[in-house]
């Protein structure tokens, strides 16, 4: 048994760091440890920030506040999944560099770890080496709060709710529930048995595109719907729209964070390109076409109050997926119905564009974020991207996509232009509400 246990940890790729083996005295308080010691405390602190998905400029906020307390100079470089900092303490400074297995979103456990620090002054300074590392063991080892079931009923509300803000009606919302359901339940077993992030993507969209149509044919025959509601099955697959890092990567590169702003871009970019083309391959096989959805016959009045509990249930569904407490989950619920209700109304009650409609959903969207931020706490990142990822043009990316791949070029660039402005000015809008509410944020230094 302990050969066979060896042997599974030699073959793991990433290998376990043994945190506790820098503790060298037991009974010293942190800040008078060894600057190894100290150093490790804080770089913990930063890659396990790094593992909730959260930028580069909290990361190294954190990292930051805690190398203050601890009497140390930090400097960092912070990328996706890696970072390299120094740590200085009078004439000697100490190196590391640390990297994550994979990339994820868990904003209960950034809650807490934010909370940490922000009372490790006061709390944890005065803790030994030892007591540190447990109570961040405590932490990174904070199970997830959901289980795969409830995850696809979350990404089912969410996508269900999503299609209706697009357009569709009844069918199109019935089989993009399914689909989405049944997708990301797929996507959370396999990412619980650490199959790569390109594989999980590209099944459960496959799944998720299979069950919308096979719901769908049921529907037409047994229902007699339409052929035209075919055009909903973009829904389903739209739980893979990667919003913390398309957000996050805008939000790094307007700090100058460049090495985590373009590595985050490209890993959604690859995320949104595997999604898209395999939805068009499946697409291609049943000969779906991405047509506009049929006219639901709603007065403008009736549209607005539709259009906010399906706000609300698309942001509480992304929350739940992000790995929210459910008190976390409701108000970016009723910041998303706001934000987002807001921006579809803009549109359609103005001849403003929607790439400048995008820029004001999300700007109500951070600015209720910091009012909130200051009331509870919670981390602004973890209300602002669930209340704007479902402003994410999924839709005109997956357009732009089949297009392109049925050499319709002018069309496809046509789409993408349009899906490229709506993503430049959602983070702008979280920027300038920060720059407004966060005199931090305002100066580079």
């Amino acid at each position: 048994m302990a050969n066979k246990k060896q042997l599974g940890l030699s073959q793991r790729h990433h290998m376990t760091i043994p945190w506790k083996d820098f503790i060298r005295n037991e009974d010293v308080p942190a800040k008078n440890a060894s600057l190894q010691e100290r150093t490790s405390i804080v770089g913990r602190i930063g890659i396990s920030l790094l593992s909730c998905g959260t930028g580069a400029w909290r990361v190294r906020d954190a990292m930051n506040k805690v190398a203050r307390s601890l009497n140390l100079t930090c400097s960092a470089d912070i990328g996706l999944i890696a970072l390299h900092y120094t740590c200085f303490s009078h004439d000697r400074s100490y190196t590391q560099v640390l990297a994550l297995p994979n990339t994820g979103v868990n904003t209960d456990k950034l809650n807490v770890l934010e909370k940490f620090v922000s009372d490790f002054d006061e709390r944890y300074a005065t803790l030994t080496i030892r007591e540190l590392h447990t109570a961040i063991d405590k932490a990174q080892k904070r199970p997830k709060q959901y289980t795969p079931v409830t995850l696809g009923l979350a990404a089912a509300l969410a996508c269900s709710g999503f299609i209706f803000l697009l357009g569709g009606g009844l069918p199109e919302m019935l089989c993009s529930f399914l689909g989405a359901g049944f997708g990301n339940y797929v996507r959370a077993k396999m990412g619980k048995r650490s199959l790569t992030t390109i594989a999980g993507i590209a099944v459960s969209v496959a799944v998720a595109c299979l069950v919308y149509m096979a719901s769908f044919r049921l529907l037409e025959m047994g229902f007699h719907v339409l052929a035209e509601h075919e055009a909903g099955y973009i829904g389903a697959m739209l739980f893979v729209i990667p919003g913390f890092p398309f957000i996050t990567s805008m939000l790094d590169i307007s700090k100058l964070d460049m090495r985590s702003g373009l590595e985050r871009l490209a890993y959604a970019i690859m995320v949104t390109l595997i999604a898209t083309l395999v939805g068009w391959l499946v697409a291609t096989l049943f000969h779906f076409k991405p047509g506009n959805f049929l006219p639901l016959g709603l007065s403008p009045l009736m549209l607005m109050l539709l259009r906010l509990p399906a706000s609300f249930c698309g942001v509480y569904g992304f929350s739940i997926m992000f790995n929210s407490s459910q008190k976390m989950a409701i108000t970016a619920g009723f910041m998303g119905a706001i934000a987002n209700t807001l921006r579809l109304e803009l549109v359609e009650l103005t001849t403003m564009p929607p790439a400048a409609a995008a820029f004001c959903g999300a700007l109500v969207a951070g600015l209720l974020a910091s009012l909130i931020n200051r009331y509870n706490g919670y981390p602004r990142i973890s209300l602002t991207v669930p209340s704007i990822v479902i402003m994410v043009p999924g839709l005109y990316i997956y357009r732009a996509i089949y297009n392109i791949g049925s050499n319709q070029i002018g069309v496809g660039a046509l789409w993408l232009t349009k899906a490229m402005l709506i993503i430049m000015f959602l983070p702008l809008g979280l920027f300038v509400a920060r720059a407004l509410m966060d005199r931090e944020w305002r100066h580079f230094d």
